[in-house]
């Protein structure tokens, strides 16, 4: 018993004065003297050089934290892909702390050329609060559009009429390069449709902001990096320039577009322009219609065969300085457009109950919408230590997005009962929206493992609308005045945050809390409205706790409120006439719709197989719904806080490589959604899916094939639901003359006669049914050709700015281990 005591004795006292000493390096590259993050690091005891006692990876920073338990003779070991080892010969116990100050890494030429690399980068980069998917390393996206890249990315879902939603819901925001950005969030659909996949870097679904985001956007915040850039201001490494030019054609779009990145001693920039132009024919369009009365079921038949055209246009330019090795100045500057024109000879029939024997008339539309957006900012940022763990940065962002829809419907002559206005219109609408935003960031540590971050931030925005509307008289259009409406909307948004972020061994927690005081002014110049006022404030909270139980995996539980403020489409009260049976028009006296979002996440990795699985449970009492009712003959269609919603989503997404050519996907997710009013006395409720399978593969003669499937199932609204859809994409791709050259081709298809998709939409009123049945041509077929010049060695290097958001925190630790992992290989 005493022999077991002692050696009881022994092992506890050698575990508990065993010494642990912290082994600090800063990696670099010997060339470009940019850091070089994500390598692994090995510590062997002794001369042995087959098991490691401790086991790590460079931060994104460069920088080595590795704890090693014991004393005696060690060798540390540094390798990445590429690069020559480095080794270095250590005697640990005297000291606690060893800092190796900068050690600098060389390409291994030998190795690049005879060593056959099998482990690939993911695509994606998982974390707790936020997903990335990079598609800059995607072979598909030198043929793809936005649009088609985001049906890959984890919890976001693109539907067959390109209808975005993110972990189910379609109320996000859309961030560019860190920073809110208006247009993107009000027409996301229409612009990533038009806008080539090479002009990305990464696409980052933030499902948890912190307190640093704005509040608003329940299903959280789709953050586009665009390419050359992080979400912040950065500079290349070296002198020189590079970029590409790309020319792209095809049956239903043709795009023209160029980059340029360069760097010249402190002075960075990075340049992007594209114009495209779209045009889809041929889509078809039938309603269905029935109101129930006191005379009976009352049938309207409305058939439309329309054609679309989109030239769209964006630019962008981000300078950056370096005012000395602790400050930074960047300058942002952005400028899109789109001009999208429809145009259809409808014709429609109406009979039974109200309408009597029935009648019939056709007529001519066209519309066209006009959206502009012109976005700058400028930022400081300074390091207030040498280690960059603490810094202040000020921002200043302004946004300009006028928007004009002109509408114009002329009509066959017809008799037709007189609610039923046949009269020949002309309804033209300018709504303007401005920005300014004055924002400041704090970030520190506070002690050992903890980070605090604070920040206020300062929104003036103002929408304007004018809504004229014209009737025919004669040869000349008449402007009536009782039709129209012009109205200003001031808000202004003064908000404030605290978050603290703290690391306890496996375990990981952040919570933090924003404030939000919004003033809020409508002013009528003509109209019906009546000017109001409100004041009101909201506090916003979220929090997130991680734990690592294996090297290879992560789970964490996350919450967190948002809000959604309604937009000015949703706010204006202006009746839109364009269509002689119905009548749309929004509701000035919206409340801010809150939601709250809990969710449960499991990340891992392994060198075959990496994937997400995340539970997400959403509650909202207050949820803005559209609906429809019969009123005087007419269908009217508005918005009100009348919706209790709740809401259940599953996600998962799984990559794996099967061999060293080629690799899996799979993205998709089952949701259930059930929803209720009473207002309406209504409640509609049902499960809903979506999937995306697909495979890429490294052919002979190195071409890159990528082939994907997608379907998706029926999806709910309150008064109805909307049918799914399936499709299949096709890429391939083949690079020449070192990369200089790339030629890709892509196709897209339905899976229904003609390479189309059918739709059905229904829903349904105490008094009313309406079906409705889309038919869409989507066959298509494109070549894109890209041309890279310059100098390749350009590389960006981040300078880590906390202005925005946690957009640019360093990497988590689960994606370091998929680093690790990867060029452990």
């Amino acid at each position: 018993m005493r022999v077991v005591l002692t050696l009881v004795f022994l092992l506890t006292a050698q575990v508990l004065f065993a010494q642990t000493t912290v082994i600090k390096a800063v990696l670099m590259d010997s060339l470009t003297q940019e850091t070089e993050p994500y390598a692994t690091v090995r510590v062997y005891k002794g001369n042995d050089m087959k098991n490691a006692v401790a086991m790590s990876v460079s931060d994104v920073n460069g920088k080595i934290n590795q704890k090693v338990t014991g004393k005696g003779t060690y060798t540390m070991q540094i390798s990445s892909m590429g690069r020559k080892d480095i080794r270095r010969k250590l005697t640990l116990g005297g000291k606690e702390t060893i800092d190796l100050g900068t050690l600098y890494m060389v390409d291994d030429a030998k190795q690049l050329q005879g060593v056959e690399v099998v482990a690939q980068k993911p695509l994606v980069t998982m974390d707790t609060d936020k997903m990335s998917y990079n598609v800059e390393d995607d072979v598909d996206s030198k043929s793809a559009t936005v649009l088609d890249m985001l049906r890959k990315v984890p919890m976001v879902t693109v539907d067959g009429q390109d209808n975005i939603t993110v972990n189910g819901s379609s109320s996000f925001k859309v961030y560019v390069n860190g920073k809110p950005n208006v247009m993107f969030s009000n027409n996301p659909s229409k612009i990533f449709r038009a806008m080539p996949a090479s002009m990305v870097k990464n696409i980052e679904v933030i499902t948890n902001p912190g307190a640093k985001y704005d509040a608003e956007g329940s299903a959280g915040v789709l953050n586009i990096v665009m390419a050359g850039m992080g979400a912040n201001g950065q500079q290349a490494a070296i002198n020189g320039i590079n970029g590409n030019i790309s020319l792209s054609a095809g049956n239903k779009q043709q795009e023209v577009g160029a980059f340029l990145n360069g760097q010249y001693g402190k002075f960075s920039f990075s340049a992007n322009a594209m114009t495209t132009n779209s045009r889809a024919k041929g889509t078809e369009i039938e309603t269905e219609r029935q109101q129930f009365s006191e005379l009976g079921t009352s049938s309207m038949n409305y058939q439309l065969e329309s054609t679309t055209r989109m030239p769209f246009t964006m630019a962008s330019l981000n300078l950056g300085y370096e005012l000395d090795s602790m400050s930074t100045v960047n300058a942002y500057f952005s400028f899109h457009r789109f001009n999208q024109k429809i145009s259809g000879d409808p014709f429609t029939t109406m009979k039974g109950g109200i309408y009597g024997t029935g009648f019939s008339y056709g007529e001519h539309m066209s519309s066209e919408e006009k959206s502009t957006s012109i976005n700058a900012s400028a930022d400081y940022q300074r390091f207030l230590n040498k280690a960059r763990t603490s810094s202040i940065s000020l921002i200043y962002q302004f946004a300009l997005s006028p928007d004009k829809n002109d509408n114009w419907n002329s009509y066959e002559p017809a008799t037709v009962p007189e609610y039923i206005n046949l009269q020949d219109r002309h309804s033209l609408s300018d709504e303007k929206s401005r920005e300014h935003v004055v924002q400041a960031d704090f970030t520190t540590p506070l002690f050992k493992n903890h980070t605090l971050n604070a920040g206020a931030k300062y929104t003036s925005r103002n929408n304007n609308s004018d809504s004229r509307y014209y009737r025919k008289n004669g040869s000349d259009y008449d402007y009536d005045p009782l039709l129209s409406m012009k109205y200003d909307n001031q808000n202004n948004i003064l908000a404030g945050y605290t978050e603290l972020e703290g690391k306890y061994g496996k375990f990981g927690a952040k919570a933090g809390m924003r404030y939000e005081y919004t003033w809020q002014d409508v002013e009528y110049e003509l109209g019906n409205g009546e000017n109001f006022k409100k004041r009101y404030g909201n506090w916003v909270p979220s929090a997130s706790l991680s734990y690592k139980p294996l090297p290879f995996a992560n789970v964490g539980l996350t919450y967190n409120m948002r809000i959604s403020r309604p937009g000015i489409s949703y706010l204006n009260p202006y009746v839109d006439r364009s269509s002689s049976t119905a009548i749309s028009y929004g509701n000035p006296n919206l409340d801010v719709e809150k939601t709250h979002n809990i969710g449960l996440v499991f990340n891992f990795y392994t060198p075959v197989i990496m994937g997400n699985l995340n539970i997400k449970q959403t509650l909202t009492n207050n949820g803005i719904e559209q609906y429809s009712f019969y009123e005087d003959g007419l269908l009217h269609t508005t918005y009100d806080n009348i919706v209790k919603r709740r809401m259940t989503n599953i996600s998962l997404y799984v990559a794996g490589m099967v061999s060293k050519k080629t690799r899996l996907f799979f993205n998709g997710g089952v949701g259930y959604n059930d929803l209720r009013s009473k207002q309406l006395d209504a409640k509609n409720h049902g499960w809903q899916g979506n999937a995306m399978m697909g495979i890429q593969q490294t052919l002979p003669w190195d071409l890159k094939l990528g082939t994907f499937f997608i379907t998706s199932s029926k999806k709910y609204t309150l008064q109805g639901w909307t049918s799914g859809f399936n499709m299949i994409m096709g890429s391939l791709t083949k690079s020449f003359f070192q990369d200089k050259l790339s030629v890709a081709v892509q196709g897209v298809t339905g899976l229904r006669k003609g390479g189309c998709f059918y739709f059905d939409s229904y829903s349904a009123g105490k008094d009313f049914t309406n079906m409705q049945k889309v038919h869409v041509p989507v066959a298509s077929f494109t070549l894109n050709i890209t041309y890279n010049f310059g100098n390749q060695k350009v590389k960006v290097k981040n300078n880590t700015n906390r202005v925005e958001s946690d957009v640019m925190e360093k990497e988590s630790n689960m994606n370091q281990m998929n680093q690790m992992n990867n060029m452990g290989q």
